[in-house]
């Protein structure tokens, strides 16, 4: 089951089946990895007899990524990559997949041989194989000199000797990190908090999962200053989105909170103008969220699942949040707002506080939040900061999966620095010194002590502002996903 939700575009990717052999006429995906001698066969059932010749006599080295076509007795055979035959893992394969399904338009049908594991070949194919043109014509698509345009992929791909369950698995998570994808990729003016919250519905209702959506109203009447401060330059009014996954003999609870900025103008605090159309991104951790909560209860994972989703606009205009101005907060926390730009711990400092009145035993939040954490870390490494051992957990699952994550700390040096002399926190430092690290002690102030939490901070992961890369295609990635479920299978087997 693929959602089918109200979008006006839809991004694409290869189908893949499960199969016991590979269909008449098919194209032939072999793995090939590099030896000290040069280009390795491993064994795999689908190499015709003769390949290795073959790839010997183009030149072929069988490095990380590298894509080489042969005709051997008349079957098309493309062999991708896996690099140095004693380092192949998971990630490896899951790139090298990747690599090669990018080379498959115009190619009806495929088959690769599940050898190196299910899971990572199907979502090397289903991540790998996704291609996102937005409002493109078709005349533009098919422009040679339109080079950001790419091709639908049409191509259905058979996956031999997949077990059964773990194959529906697989395409399960990476039709997830796909919708987070679309989600990110969607221009502003037809995502924005009211029609955002319809699409979580239509997801709700697919996957079985219940929805309770507070408008601004109802954010007024219960409090939730944050919020609603962030909302209010903009004549789209914020919302705020609860969905419940909760299986029958569930003994563990679980918070998922993602920050849903669905445009980030920096508001009267305003951001350059240079770069400024990627802020659609701004909405990354909570369509991750999204994704993560519609796959738990497609897997049928047997943990309860609460997650608040706060949804606003940051715009400038007179009714705006202005620097200098202090908020309330769910729960009653006061905060200074020193700068409309550090808006996101706003909204999540009330998600979080309406999310812990439940006392969960586990709280997870990712984001979009801050320019430092590419400062620190780069484009493709999360930060994670919280609670030691659950941090720990996170950051070490996402390196499992691929996900790049690193431990932060929280530092005790920058307690003086989010004190306000006219309320009870303020919302940043100012300071070009570990912006990622203070915004984390922020939201740290509104989880209570009983309850384990951990902050990812995926501002640059979740938007890859460059080429496609292994599995990673251009523009949103889906990140953190696959990190985030890979943990709730960890804490509910613990």
């Amino acid at each position: 089951m693929s959602f089918d939700v109200t979008l006006p575009a839809r991004g694409t990717t290869v189908r893949a089946v499960a199969g016991s052999a590979a269909p008449e006429g098919a194209v032939l995906l072999v793995p090939v990895a590099q030896g000290e001698d040069g280009v390795e066969l491993p064994v795999t059932q689908l190499a015709p007899k003769g390949l290795l010749e073959a790839l010997v006599a183009v030149g072929a080295k069988g490095t990380a990524n590298e894509v080489t076509r042969v005709v051997v007795d008349g079957t098309l055979v493309i062999a991708y990559g896996l690099g140095d035959a004693n380092d192949i893992d998971d990630e490896a394969v899951r790139r090298a997949v990747g690599a090669v399904t990018r080379t498959l338009n115009g190619v009806e049908k495929a088959a690769i041989s599940a050898e190196f594991g299910v899971q990572p070949v199907v979502e090397g194919l289903l991540l790998g194989g996704y291609v996102y043109n937005g409002l493109k014509s078709t005349a533009n698509t098919l422009d040679d000199d339109n080079t950001d345009a790419e091709l639908p992929q049409t191509t259905e791909v058979t996956v031999v000797g997949a077990d059964e369950k773990a194959f529906e698995q697989a395409v399960i998570v990476a039709e997830s990190v796909n919708l987070a994808r679309d989600l990110v990729n969607t221009p502003s003016n037809f995502l924005y908090p009211e029609s955002y919250a319809a699409v979580m519905g239509e997801v709700a209702s697919a996957a079985g999962l219940d929805i309770e959506v507070l408008d601004d109203k109802a954010l007024e009447d219960q409090g939730f200053g944050g919020i609603l401060s962030v909302g209010r330059g903009s004549a789209r009014t914020p919302r705020l989105v609860h969905l419940t996954w909760a299986p029958s003999g569930a003994t563990k609870k679980v918070a998922l909170v993602g920050k849903g900025i669905t445009f980030d103008t920096g508001g009267i605090s305003l951001k350059p103008g240079s770069g400024m159309e990627d802020m659609i991104s701004d909405m990354g951790g909570s369509a991750a969220q999204l994704g993560v909560i519609a796959a738990a209860a497609r897997l049928e994972l047997p943990v309860r699942i609460d997650a608040w989703l706060p949804l606003a606009e940051n715009m400038p205009s007179g009714t705006a949040t202005r620097p200098g101005d202090v908020i309330t907060h769910y729960g009653g926390i006061t905060s200074e707002v020193i700068n409309t730009d550090a808006e996101g711990r706003l909204v999540l400092a009330d998600a979080i506080a309406r999310a812990c009145e439940d006392n969960p035993d586990y709280l997870i939040e990712t984001a979009t939040l801050t320019g430092a954490q590419l400062v620190a870390l780069g484009n493709r490494t999360s930060g994670v900061m919280g609670s030691d051992d659950l941090r720990d957990l996170i950051a070490e699952t996402g390196r499992a999966v691929g996900e790049q994550a690193w431990a932060m700390p929280l530092l005790e040096e920058q307690e003086d620095e989010l004190k306000s002399p006219i309320a009870d926190i303020r919302n940043t430092h100012n300071a070009r010194t570990g912006g990622m690290l203070f915004a984390g002690l922020y939201l740290s102030r509104f989880v209570p002590e009983n309850v384990e939490w951990a902050h990812i901070d995926i501002a640059g992961p979740a938007w890859n502002g460059g080429g496609a890369w292994g599995y990673t295609p251009k523009r949103a990635t889906g990140a953190p996903v696959r990190t985030i479920l890979e943990a709730l299978n960890r804490l509910a087997a613990k």
